[in-house]
């Protein structure tokens, strides 16, 4: 059984810094890019970060570049998401996503539950 558990939401001055991790079980975890999404009400789900299954390359939301950093251990079989100067707009609850390439018409991904990130004085 797939699971993708995200912890390290709370509540967070604006400012502040938080890390997220996620912990993959049952798959092959050094196989699968991993993704943070973040979704408020009402709206869509949208790309915070992305990083290759080797870890060599990452990729940001334009509105979290130079203050978010995406990294992984696979021998933790874990994602992060460091969040630094955290502003009110970056409340949101954020998913982990395991994705794999299978074939050139079959993808396979799975999601966490998400986490609750709350900015606010």
């Amino acid at each position: 059984q797939v699971q993708l558990v995200e912890s390290g939401g709370g509540l967070v001055q604006p400012g502040g810094s938080l890390r997220l991790s996620c912990v993959a079980s049952g798959i092959s975890f050094s196989r699968y890019a991993m993704f943070w999404y973040r979704q408020t009400p009402g709206k869509e789900r949208d790309l915070v970060a992305y990083i290759t299954e080797s870890g060599g390359s990452t990729d940001y939301g334009d509105s979290v570049k130079g203050r978010f950093t995406i990294s992984r251990n696979s021998d933790k079989n874990t994602v992060y998401l460091q969040m630094n100067n955290l502003k009110p707009e970056d409340t949101a609850v954020y998913y982990c996503k395991a994705d794999r390439i299978i074939t050139v018409w079959k993808r396979e991904e799975f999601w966490g539950q998400g986490t609750q990130v709350t900015v606010s004085s």
